[in-house]
């Protein structure tokens, strides 16, 4: 065989040649000469390659570039080229000395899992693993599963891979039921699933649970129910259905799809059955009802197709109706006749025999449709047996069955402990007693009513409501005299020894406290007005005192029947006796009653006493109760005796009050002294009411209304004087409606400088309710009193007031002032003077002449001022009265301000 020229050496090959030919056994040469030569073409390299694993045949190294380079030679060929059969031997001669080495093995096994050669790779794997040592087998299991995955492998040499790979790490038993299933193995998945469940040490390294495994066990059986054997499938699910209470409804449905799917419908409809008779949840019940009607109506639907489809093709050969075969005698008899025609034969005629079983379908299914709402409240009642409201429900359902509403009762009363009861489980006993008595059966009525009331209830009410409901009903069929003994019964007082007995057992029952339910007292103190003599309720009454179990209403209901006998001195003692026993607020309504009553009684006759009992009562009541007490005390003084007490009376209710009742109070106070006294008189109590505490906001209230008052007297100054007193309790940018009560009255009553001095209060109100003062440019000031000014002197004219000779002054000097800042043009605007100029200002004197002196503070006036004046403007003297001085006497920089 000639070697083709290519592969011999080079002349660039002689340097790297030499080399190896001193020292053939050095990787460092080799490795040297390889990366040299990398650009050549293979087949030369290979020879490198060969030559240098001859030389050393335990190198990794060259033997893992060499297959590495052999691998990308073969990677784009077909699995059939014949390089992939020289890979494999450039394999095998590797492993002869890299047999420890488990990448080398991967690397083959890689291949050879490509090349599908299923016999040689299964055979390499074996033996990969019997080379290598036991800490490397996972690199070779892992490849060895891919391989055994793959269409084409045989299912039971995967399956004998899977059990080995198992016994080296039974961790992965999922990996192994997952292979499993893709291979439809059902019998092997379901007994791994049980061994799996069964195993208390089992952990899933897929984050499964136990539960989610039981489902998939549960779902294969079911699934597959007849492909599966060997399993006890009903205990399993069982098992299932107490372990996994979130489950229920499903796993029940499971069941019974299991028996569906082996044939066995009677007994799916036996577990659906059991399976509604047993789940604690609606959603549960709500499951397996749905399903189990599905089933039904699927059922029924697939007879009348198969009905409707005979119907189309006639009875086929071999039906019921068909070639029956009539023998005389006894069929059973004649051995030639086959088993189906023996049956055909014996039970025609019977719905046993009957194929299309419509009938029995559709009335399986109705019935199930129509116990939907019984078997609901089952269970409810499954959930809480104690539960009354649902055991009434539940007897609702059979109003047109008495016999089973009874039944019903029966195991209400039996089931449902007064302790533990959500609800009132004394209604049970009073409904099942009213059953009977709808029913015209008195006598069995009267017996659950006796039963009822020996049951030892959570509460005392709820005893003492059977016993009223008892005394209805006799009262109901005209029995007044039982009604009256039951009552009597039901209030005595259980004897000493039966209190030492109870004591002794430690477990006191509802009926040891039954005589002191004022709700049982209170119906027999009813029954006894309505249908017993007054001593019998008086003697009732006075039971329900000594007891102290009374309320105010028992009080104010005894004191009536008191009355209406014409006793009136003992209702008096009663409700004597109620306002000792009782404290605010309960005794309110009987001192109310009480004064009243009496009031009414004597009127004037008995005034004294009548006195004393309301100075009692207002001594003992709050604060915030004696509003109504005082009220009616002075409506005693005014009807029936002096209206200086009363006015007495109104003064010390004003001041007994709470704050926020005193405005009302006072309002009535002048009120009621108007219209005795006159209207000076209420002088003093506005006054008094200003001066006593009120709030602001009531404070100027009143002052608006004393204001009132004086202006309708004609006392215009002392009405000013209010006015000015009460602006310190209004902010002007938020009660604008008293300032304009005041601009109101100062235009219909006032003059210039009453007016002025209303905006000068105004503007000191509003600056000592603000929170920064703000100084206004000079301009804006002068341009708002002459627009003021003028405003006011016009609506003076309108309404008649004629003016006088100092406006008249002023509003000559107001357009001079006007002027001064065309004279002064350099003074910035908004710029106040601190004081250093000197200044003067104009002052009227008592005796009507004029003062000029110096001001700091003045606004310079313009020269021409003077020369105005004495144009043809007199000023007219006027004596002026001494409540007005102050207001006179103002610096002219104020009023232009």
């Amino acid at each position: 065989m000639s070697i083709p020229n290519e592969l011999y050496p080079s002349q660039d090959d002689l340097l790297y040649e030499e080399e190896i030919l001193r020292n053939p056994f050095s990787l460092k040469l080799w490795w040297r000469y390889l990366i040299a030569r990398s650009d050549v073409a293979f087949k030369k390299r290979a020879v490198i390659y060969e030559r240098a694993v001859k030389a050393l045949p335990g190198s990794y190294k060259l033997w893992y570039a060499y297959l590495r380079e052999r691998l990308e030679i073969v990677r784009n060929l077909p699995i059939t080229h014949s390089q992939y059969e020289s890979l494999n031997n450039t394999f095998e001669r590797a492993l002869v000395t890299m047999h420890k080495m488990p990448r080398i093995w991967v690397m083959y096994l890689l291949s050879l899992t490509e090349q599908k050669l299923i016999a040689r790779t299964r055979r390499t794997f074996d033996r990969a693993l019997c080379a290598l040592p036991v800490t490397q087998h996972e690199r070779i299991w892992e490849p060895y599963l891919v391989f055994v995955s793959q269409k084409g492998v045989p299912v039971e040499t995967s399956l004998r891979v899977y059990r080995r790979y198992l016994k080296f790490d039974p961790t992965h038993m999922e990996d192994f039921i997952e292979f499993l299933l893709n291979s439809s193995l059902w019998q092997e998945v379901a007994e791994r699933l049980a061994g799996v469940l069964n195993d208390p040490q089992f952990y899933s390294i897929k984050g499964k649970t136990k539960h989610q495994l039981w489902l998939e066990l549960c779902d294969l059986l079911v699934n597959h129910a007849t492909e599966v054997s060997g399993l006890k499938v009903d205990a399993i699910i069982r098992g299932g259905i107490r372990k996994f209470t979130d489950e229920v409804g499903r796993l029940w449905t499971s069941l019974a799809d299991y028996y569906i799917r082996r044939g066995l419908p009677e007994k799916a409809r036996d577990i659906y059955e059991e399976g509604m008779m047993t789940v604690v949840t609606v959603r549960d019940f709500s499951v397996i009802f749905d399903t189990y009607s599905q089933f039904e109506e699927s059922t029924l639907a697939y007879v009348m197709e198969q009905l409707d489809l005979d119907e189309e093709g006639g009875i086929e050969d071999g039906g019921q109706e068909g070639n029956v075969v009539e023998v005389e005698g006894d069929p059973r008899l004649d051995f030639k006749l086959s088993e189906s025609k023996l049956k055909d034969k014996v039970f025609r005629g019977f719905w046993i025999t009957d194929a299309y079983d419509v009938d029995l379908r559709l009335a399986r299914l109705e019935h199930l449709i129509n116990r939907r709402p019984e078997l609901a409240n089952s269970v409810l009642l499954r959930q809480n047996p104690h539960n009354v409201e649902q055991w009434h429900r539940r007897v609702k359902l059979f109003e047109s069955n008495p016999t089973k509403q009874i039944l019903t009762y029966t195991e209400a009363v039996r089931t449902v402990d007064p302790m533990k009861a959500v609800g009132k489980p004394h209604t049970l006993w009073v409904a099942f007693a009213k059953l009977y008595e709808d029913h015209k059966d008195i006598a069995n009525a009267r017996v659950i009513f006796d039963k009822a009331v020996q049951v030892n209830y959570k509460t005392v009410d709820n005893l003492a409501s059977v016993w009223c409901e008892w005394a209805e009903m006799e009262l109901r069929h005209k029995s007044f005299k039982g009604a009256l003994e039951l009552m009597k019964r039901a209030t005595a007082e259980p004897s000493v020894e039966v209190k030492r007995r109870v004591a002794a057992d430690g477990n006191e029952p509802v009926q040891m406290k039954l005589h002191k339910s004022l709700r049982l007292w209170a119906f027999y103190v009813d029954l006894e007005e309505s249908l017993g003599t007054l001593e019998s309720a008086r003697a009732v009454y006075e039971r329900i005192l000594d007891l102290r179990i009374a309320t105010p209403q028992i009080i104010i209901n005894y004191a009536l029947l008191l009355e209406e006998h014409k006793y009136f001195e003992d209702a008096f003692k009663v409700y004597e006796r109620g306002v000792q026993i009782f404290k605010y607020p309960h005794v309110k309504d009987i001192w109310v009653t009480y004064l009243t009553k009496f009031v009414n009684r004597y009127k004037s006759m008995k005034l004294e006493r009548a006195r004393e009992l309301f100075e009692h009562a207002i001594e003992k009541a709050p604060a915030e109760y004696v509003k109504p007490l005082y009220l009616q005390y002075a409506k005693l003084e005014e009807q029936y005796g002096l209206a200086k007490r009363a006015m007495k009376v109104y003064d010390q209710a004003a001041k007994a009050v709470p704050d926020n009742e005193k405005m009302g109070m006072y309002e009535i106070y002048i009120a009621r002294a108007a219209e005795i006294f006159g209207v000076p008189k209420t002088r003093e109590i506005y006054e008094q009411a200003i001066e006593s505490g009120l709030p602001d906001k009531d404070v100027k209230t009143m002052c608006m209304k004393y204001a009132e008052l004086e202006k309708s007297l004609g006392e215009i100054d002392r009405a000013r004087a209010i006015y000015q007193f009460s602006s310190q309790f209004a902010d002007p940018r938020s009660d604008a409606d008293f300032w304009k009560r005041w601009h109101d009255f100062e235009v219909q009553h006032g003059n210039e400088d009453t007016f002025r001095e209303m905006l000068r209060v105004k503007r000191s109100v509003a600056a000592s309710y603000s929170q920064m003062h703000f100084i206004l440019p000079e301009y804006s000031m002068q341009k708002d009193q002459k627009l003021n000014l003028e405003e006011t002197v016009d609506t003076l004219k309108r309404a008649g007031v004629p003016e006088d000779e100092m406006a008249a002054l002023e509003r000559q000097l107001a357009p001079a002032a006007t002027s001064a800042p065309a004279k002064d043009s350099g003074r910035k605007v908004g710029f106040v003077s601190a004081g250093v100029e000197s200044q003067t200002s104009v002052i009227r004197t008592p005796d009507g002449g004029r003062k000029v002196t110096a001001n700091n503070e003045e606004i310079e006036l313009p020269e021409d001022s003077d020369t105005e004046n004495d144009d043809g403007v007199e000023i007219a003297q006027k004596p002026v009265p001494d409540e007005y001085q102050r207001w006179l006497y103002i610096p002219l920089n104020s009023l232009q301000t």
